[in-house]
């Protein structure tokens, strides 16, 4: 007890030196932070709970261009004075450019993030009714999303202008995506997957459908390596391959996905986009 009590003793002054620290350098330590890591700081001492709940440390954590994009909303959006508040706000998705693409931020790293919707993506006979067509969904943050009624040549792309995503950043590119009742033929053979930006490119293979005779240990292992997982938001994504953001305002991040070897036909994939995420 007597070790405990000295401890506690040795800890309160150990705190009460560094409550002495002027804001400012609080504020310096905490920038170099990322956002979640400043509110787990806010628990440790009453001088990192001040610096935590400053406007001038989130501001440090939000976009400089905020402004900018908030311009750009579909709907007005309105947040409270409050810094903190402002950022968490911004962690909930926002449709920009009449609904052409959708922004967020990481919560965790302040990041920016931003999700292509099916509309604004290429596909081989997208304007063909008995192939592709566009259908209402209440689960679809757009309102709409692609349906691939039938296709034996599967070939699909998207793109997204690098200089929207945050700077010097590592990003990984999802699909966002559900499969109708009844959907057949995106299982095997698997879909090939090109990403590229300026002179980076890279091929991956992914498999939307899962065999009916996967067993839970399977679904669990593929879960872990982060390649297919169930989102809060109801729908399923597939991370589809990792790139550096180093391209400035004049490069283009391209999508590709395409199976054709096997000709066999596919049905009943619900595409909502395709997102690009920091890389935590």
């Amino acid at each position: 007890k007597r070790a405990s009590r000295e401890e506690k003793e040795e800890d309160g002054e150990q705190g009460s030196e560094f409550a002495k620290l002027p804001q400012e350098c609080v504020l310096h330590v905490l920038s170099f932070t990322t956002p979640r890591d400043s509110c787990r700081s806010a628990v440790v001492s009453k001088a990192f709970l001040s610096g935590a709940s400053s406007d001038a440390l989130w501001e440090r954590f939000i976009p400089s261009d905020y402004a900018e994009i908030l311009s750009r909303a579909v709907h007005p959006v309105e947040f409270s004075s409050s810094k903190k508040e402002l950022y968490f706000g911004l962690c909930k998705p926002i449709l920009i450019d009449g609904g052409k693409l959708s922004f967020h931020l990481a919560r965790s790293t302040g990041g920016k993030c931003y999700m292509v919707p099916s509309r604004n993506m290429w596909m081989e006979w997208g304007n063909v009714w008995r192939h592709w067509r566009r259908i209402s969904h209440s689960d679809s943050r757009f309102g709409e999303v692609a349906e691939l009624v039938s296709v034996c040549w599967l070939d699909i792309a998207g793109s997204i202008n690098s200089g929207l995503l945050s700077k010097k950043t590592w990003y990984t590119a999802y699909i966002v995506f559900k499969l109708a009742s009844g959907a057949y033929g995106l299982n095997s053979p698997p879909q090939k997957v090109s990403v590229s930006l300026g002179a980076y490119s890279s091929d991956s293979f992914i498999t939307l459908q899962q065999d009916d005779d996967d067993d839970d240990e399977e679904e669990e292992e593929e879960e872990d390596k982060g390649k297919r997982k169930l989102r809060d938001d109801g729908w399923m994504e597939i991370e589809l391959d990792d790139f550096y953001n180093d391209e400035g305002d004049k490069g283009e991040v391209s999508i590709h996905l395409r199976q054709f070897e096997a000709l066999h036909f596919k049905h009943g994939l619900l595409i909502e986009g395709l997102e690009f995420r920091p890389k935590i």
